[in-house]
């Protein structure tokens, strides 16, 4: 749909959260320039799923098998325990905590992190710092002016940012594969779900159904005294005014990759229901409160029944070039 009811309350929801400046910065002409501003960290306020312990603790477990372990960890011991002198670009990096983690295994020689916001690079390099880590380096700008094709890794690692690139094909085959070593790997943990988050009826239903099991205390907005009663989707306009970038070509992540490369092992770990049941009243559930863990528990139910019968929304996938 072009536009939704959802969209004007989007809007209202982040004028409270962000404030009049983010709002006014989609108004720019620059899609480069709206993209950034979804990711100017400075800007964020927001109660995403994400922000969750216990659904960390589900990713985990859908994903290594163990609440407590990460996915970081448990690549690298399962794939690359024996292995040295590892190289790693990650591009759309951001303030890198992920590629952070990595870099603090020995296994790694060189770590590279690439995106087009400075500010959340100057921090992560910071952080970096703080710590000690001397294989790692932060470079800004667009990977095919700032990484020379002739330089190639062992990994090329994407974390939330694969789904922000237009023509997945293309960079994945012009792009991506090229600075692949032989036999070299693609990492993801991504959005692999419709284009332009284009959820389709039964998907939204299915939703609202979650939410209504949430009681009303729970369902109040993040820096908002509305209450978030239904999900009715975003329309076309709204996403493309708000970041043109945003799961663009989605649908295509999976299908690219494994004409590509050969399927190593894939994780789905949902976010079909949960995702958009949790965005702007997910602050109410970062404590794990008895009461709090059990309605988590029942939108946990809720989402794998969706789930047999409906592909994954979200991912975490290994995958060697052919």
């Amino acid at each position: 749909m072009l536009i939704t009811r959802g969209d004007f309350i989007d809007v209202w929801t982040k004028l409270n959260q962000r404030g009049k400046g983010f709002i006014i910065s989609k108004l720019n002409p620059s899609k480069i320039n709206r993209t950034k501003s979804a990711f100017n960290e400075s800007a964020i306020s927001s109660a995403n799923w994400w922000i969750v312990p216990f659904i960390r603790q589900r990713w985990n477990k859908l994903i290594t098998g163990d609440h407590d372990i990460e996915y970081e960890d448990y690549f690298i011991k399962k794939f690359f325990s024996h292995s040295n002198y590892l190289s790693l670009l990650s591009i759309g990096s951001g303030v890198s905590s992920h590629e952070i983690k990595i870099a603090k295994h020995p296994q790694f020689q060189k770590v590279v992190c690439t995106d087009l916001v400075q500010s959340l690079l100057d921090k992560a390099a910071t952080k970096a710092a703080d710590i000690g880590l001397k294989n790692i380096q932060f470079i800004c700008g667009d990977i095919n002016k700032t990484i020379p094709l002739e330089e190639e890794f062992d990994i090329v690692f994407f974390h939330a940012s694969l789904h922000h690139f237009y023509d997945i094909e293309s960079f994945i085959r012009d792009t991506v594969l090229p600075r692949l070593k032989p036999n070299g790997y693609i990492i993801i943990n991504e959005y692999v779900g419709v284009n332009r988050l284009q959820f389709p009826r039964h998907q939204i239903t299915a939703i609202n159904e979650a939410l209504a099991t949430i009681p009303k205390p729970l369902r109040k907005r993040y820096k908002s005294n509305s209450f978030k009663s239904r999900f009715y989707g975003s329309g076309l306009i709204r996403m493309i005014l708000a970041d043109p970038s945003e799961c663009v070509d989605a649908e295509q992540i999976l299908p690219v990759l494994h004409k590509y490369c050969h399927i190593i092992e894939e994780k789905p770990y949902g976010g079909n229901l949960l995702m958009n049941v949790l965005k702007d009243i997910a602050h109410h559930f970062i404590d794990e409160k008895p009461k709090n863990k059990k309605i988590l528990e029942h939108l946990f139910e809720l989402e794998d029944e969706y789930l047999n019968n409906h592909q994954s929304d979200f991912l975490f996938g290994v995958y060697q070039k052919k």
